[in-house]
């Protein structure tokens, strides 16, 4: 049986987008690769076409922004050709974003940085942009993942044309605050 933990977002509730028979969309997208830093850009460019098709174009700066920090932690911290699964769904009104990788012991975790550090925000970006996120281990994989909400808007805030909440522009003022 698998570990799951979720760390969710501060009093956010998603929207519901509706087909044009008014049920909730979904889809599904699977991209083995290994994980190397020269194919970022490539991945990112390949969400942002899959999410044109699903025409989900207010979440794909952030939805960018979460597989290339996924991605980068299992460069870092498991190692550069690790074989790896990027795993992209639709359902209702929250798009989910999965890495999956085949180190159960390299767990990511939030931590506080200073601003001049070179590394360590990955997790806070993500936590920043995401409705919620989480890791889910098995003996031989790990699967981190977050959710972003495809609504426009929710019962708490609003998310702006670039697809990134506005708390993340929040967590980073209160950070550069600090000295």
């Amino acid at each position: 049986m698998p570990i799951v933990r979720v760390f969710d977002g501060v009093g956010v509730n998603a929207g519901q987008l509706t087909d044009s028979a008014g049920r909730p969309p979904s889809g599904h997208w699977e991209l083995p690769f290994q994980a190397e830093a020269e194919g970022l850009s490539a991945l990112r460019r390949l969400l942002r076409a899959q999410l044109e098709d699903w025409g989900l174009q207010e979440v794909s700066d952030a939805a960018q922004l979460c597989v290339g920090e996924l991605v980068a932690n299992v460069i870092r911290h498991i190692g550069p050709g690790t074989p790896s699964m990027l795993t992209v769904s639709l359902s209702g009104g929250r798009l989910r974003i999965e890495v999956r990788d085949p180190d159960p012991r390299a767990l990511p975790t939030l931590t506080e940085v200073g601003l001049d550090a070179e590394s360590g925000r990955g997790m806070a970006l993500i936590d920043a942009v995401s409705e919620r996120w989480g890791v889910e281990v098995t003996a031989d994989r790990k699967v981190t993942w977050c959710e972003l909400s495809t609504a426009r808007t929710t019962a708490h805030r609003q998310v702006p044309d670039d697809g990134v909440p506005d708390r993340a522009q929040a967590h980073f003022e209160a950070k550069s605050g600090q000295n």
